[in-house]
């Protein structure tokens, strides 16, 4: 039996993780030692920093994986690319897993590349009030830890008052001496999943992305097709195509996060997996395949056919539960949802008793409601009313 290493037990993994037990790989998943459901799902679990690149690599010997997988979550690529170096694996190489992680490289290769993106500047992690940076670049900006994932230490700053907090969160979530101050700017926010295998784009998927407007805009739901001009698709998939080629990555899941502005593509960041929140699901109702199987016959080095299994593209939306306040949750009531087929999945992160946070970043969401129909207004209704229908009370 082939055994795969998933990097990462939460619910995002989840999926992953129960699609290669289904798919008869031997599963073993390392993670820190934590309240994580990927567990549960595994065959065998190592407590381990899944950034403990040695140990992992001392693990993956003695277990003799054929294949090592993310999904969800930037953290761990770098991982990925040395496990995939060192053993001969199917994957991102070790130096673009980290020019895809670390958003200082990142942003250096796509200046060096000719990508679209925005303009910025790299500061030393000590330095607490770099006002004269931000009025050079212009507020409001932005500023981001180098090497952190699902929006943690990422804060708009519209002006010099913003500043400590914003300082304080890129410092808690790094580990680079490094946080990158970089223009905001103003548009619309959407994304892409794409693949690339053996060096050739399968597929660029532009998607809608629902916002949350928190410290920085956090995407709380996509969905897809997503209707816009067909000149600014071909921009979107062009500026994918330059920032995979600048970053050097392949044989991997790819997720893009973009801003239109002035009709042009902007890219924000490029990450060497696929993306959270949903955006999994979205491509397999979107294509009709299963997206989590296709990732993981990548990365253990099988054939995979990506084509589209649905003549016509099924229009889907997805959606996150989030809360309004920081508190225990006392009951999540579902009685109430009208009955649907086209209510995909309508499941939570948490039970009664255990504790949710008030919506800032993306792990702050607490559940998550897919939804499919003709069209995306269609499965945007269907997905209103369910959650309006949901009663959770939280104290």
């Amino acid at each position: 039996m082939k055994k795969v290493l998933i990097l990462g037990a939460g619910i995002y993994q989840v999926p992953l993780i129960v699609k290669a037990r289904e798919m008869g790989y031997y599963t073993i998943v390392a993670s820190i030692l934590g309240n994580y459901p990927g567990f549960q799902y595994a065959d065998k679990v190592y407590y381990v920093n899944t950034t403990d690149q040695e140990k992992l690599l001392e693990i993956a010997r003695e277990e003799g994986i054929s294949g090592v997988c993310v999904s969800g979550t930037d953290v761990c690529v770098p991982a990925q690319g040395y496990l995939c170096d060192r053993l001969g694996l199917t994957g991102p190489t070790e130096e673009a897993a980290r020019r895809a992680q670390d958003k200082r490289l990142m942003k250096q290769a796509f200046l060096a590349h000719g990508v679209r993106t925005a303009r910025c500047a790299y500061v030393d992690i000590d330095n607490s009030d770099p006002e004269d940076i931000c009025e050079e670049i212009g507020y409001p900006v932005i500023f981001k830890s180098v090497d952190s994932s699902g929006s943690r230490g990422i804060t708009r700053v519209n002006g010099p008052e913003d500043i400590p907090y914003a300082w304080q969160e890129a410092k808690n979530n790094t580990r680079s001496d490094k946080y990158l101050i970089e223009k905001y700017l103003v548009g619309r926010e959407f994304g892409a999943q794409a693949c690339v295998w053996h060096g050739e784009i399968q597929f660029v998927l532009p998607h809608g992305d629902y916002v949350f407007q928190g410290d920085t805009g956090v995407p709380i739901g996509h969905f897809a097709p997503y209707e816009i001009d067909e000149e600014i698709i071909a921009d979107c998939k062009e500026q994918t195509r330059l920032a995979i080629e600048a970053l050097g990555i392949d044989n991997c899941a790819i997720n893009a996060d973009f801003i239109l502005c002035d009709g042009k593509t902007y890219v924000l960041e490029i990450g060497a997996r696929a993306g959270a929140t949903g955006l999994v699901e979205l491509t397999s109702l979107y294509y009709g395949f299963d997206y989590n199987e296709k990732i993981l016959q990548i990365n253990m080095g099988e054939d995979v056919d990506f084509t589209p299994v649905l003549a016509k593209p099924q229009a889907n939306v997805e959606m996150v539960f989030c809360a309004e306040k920081t508190g225990v949750v006392q009951s999540i009531d579902t009685s109430g949802v009208t009955p649907d087929p086209r209510i995909i999945s309508l499941s939570f992160d948490v039970k009664q008793g255990e504790k949710v946070r008030k919506f800032r970043k993306g792990p702050d969401r607490f559940g998550m409601i897919i939804t499919v129909g003709d069209t995306v207004d269609e499965a945007k209704a269907v997905m209103e009313r369910a959650m309006s229908q949901v009663k959770v009370t939280i104290d």
